[in-house]
């Protein structure tokens, strides 16, 4: 027999109904007024973290603006052979006429020229010719009149162009991205000399490795010092571990500009040492090292706080019982004391290593042309030329390495030893 039944019937609730159902609609109730509370964090995740990701991947893929702007052009063109090594028939150069009428009028005719001209550069020029002698043109005979205009509307690669981008989505964002092109052979690597963004991408991940160990290796000791002090000093302490954060980063990073420049601090208290003499003053800024100098003291304190509070759950009983053991105090260190600390170890590394390889502002103003990072070439995509296809591409493509080396990192370490404390 039921829990919830006897032999004179169901249990009832005090309002008469079953006690079966009177629970199932208070259990609903509770699992309602959790799905409220949790509403407006979701909500504001959604808006602030989710839609900006959705909005990027978007980007990166996203042309309409060919399409829409040259609608008849994008059309006719799909009948023409890139392959037969001459330029299309005369209702191309029709359609194109007509698209060109309207979208001069409509002042749109610059953006789909901005648009193709990152693909191949001196197209926005044509086109931005062209609007201006649009209306000069006669019925009849367009393609004479294209090819008098401007002897560039002749050329293939006008026209390659065109007929490559010619759908409202592309790959061309992304192999640009990798340093690659879509031309009528097919995919391909583009000249040694104008590959950029691989080389870019190496550099950001293995200076922001050597940052992250140089954390490691700087933050360790600084932790464990502050842990194994009495509360009261250790706290004291830590406020100059905190002070960072009270001061503004553009000035931390102007800091280091007058610290590390060939006429600055560390150079003329070398020199005055007579470590170096004037003539062979240290590179320090405007290169890889003066990077990773500054980007080590801005990122430290987030490896020293994770370290710091694990350190404090680690009980001091347990390196008195391995010396009680026989084991003398660096066995006792590294048997006991340090496999308690990789959780910290782990926290630490992955926040300064995400947070390194997104970091723009430092590298820019002392890295130079050998020190600046990926995400460099995303803020100047963004704001200064405005390709905003190549710059969200590229930021998926970050996204991407930063999810392919978080899964490695969870199988070999495991995510469940990343501890805050």
């Amino acid at each position: 027999m039921s829990d919830l039944q006897t032999a004179d019937g169901p249990l009832l609730a005090a309002d008469g109904t079953s006690l079966k159902a009177s629970i199932s609609r208070a259990l609903r109730r509770q699992k309602i007024r959790a799905l409220l509370l949790v509403a407006p964090l979701f909500l504001f995740i959604c808006i602030t973290f989710l839609a900006p990701i959705a909005d990027m991947l978007f980007r990166s893929v996203e042309n309409n603006i060919v399409p829409e702007t040259l609608p008849q052009t994008t059309q006719a063109i799909q009948a023409w052979d890139p392959k037969s090594g001459e330029a299309p028939g005369e209702a191309v150069y029709a359609a194109l006429y007509a698209d060109l009428k309207v979208a001069v009028k409509a002042r749109n005719h610059t953006k789909v020229a901005s648009r193709l001209n990152y693909e191949t550069p001196g197209i926005a020029s044509l086109f931005r010719k062209s609007g201006r002698r649009i209306k000069k043109m006669k019925d009849g005979n367009y393609k004479e009149q294209f090819l008098k205009m401007d002897k560039n509307w002749g050329k293939l690669f006008v026209w390659e162009t065109i007929h490559r981008f010619s759908g409202p989505y592309t790959s061309g964002y992304f192999l640009s991205s990798v340093d690659a092109e879509k031309t009528s052979e097919g995919v391909s690597l583009k000249p040694e000399d104008e590959r950029l963004y691989l080389y870019l991408l190496w550099r950001t991940m293995l200076l922001s490795v050597v940052i992250t160990i140089t954390c490691v290796l700087l933050g360790y000791p600084i932790a464990y010092i502050l842990a194994d002090l009495p509360l009261r000093t250790s706290n004291l302490l830590m406020i100059l571990v905190l002070l960072p954060f009270w001061t503004s980063l553009l000035v931390r990073t102007s800091s280091w500009i007058v610290l590390l420049q060939e006429q600055g601090v560390i150079n003329d208290f070398l020199v005055m040492l007579g470590i170096i003499d004037d003539q062979s003053r240290l590179a320090l800024m405007y290169n890889e090292t003066g990077t990773v100098i500054a980007m080590t003291h801005i990122l430290l304190p987030f490896m020293i706080l994770p370290l710091f509070s694990v350190m404090k759950t680690v009980s001091p009983s347990y390196m008195r019982a391995a010396k009680s053991l026989g084991a003398s105090d660096w066995t006792a260190f590294w048997r006991v004391y340090f496999p308690n600390t990789i959780p910290g170890i782990g926290a630490g590394g992955v926040l300064v290593f995400i947070l390194a390889i997104g970091y723009y502002i430092t590298p820019e103003l002392v890295g130079g042309t050998s020190g600046i990072f990926i995400s460099n070439r995303i803020a100047y995509h963004i704001s200064s030329s405005l390709n905003w296809g190549l710059g969200a591409a590229l930021g998926v493509m970050l996204l991407g390495v930063v999810l392919v080396m978080y899964f490695i990192y969870d199988k070999i370490v495991g995510i469940d030893n990343v501890k805050l404390g």
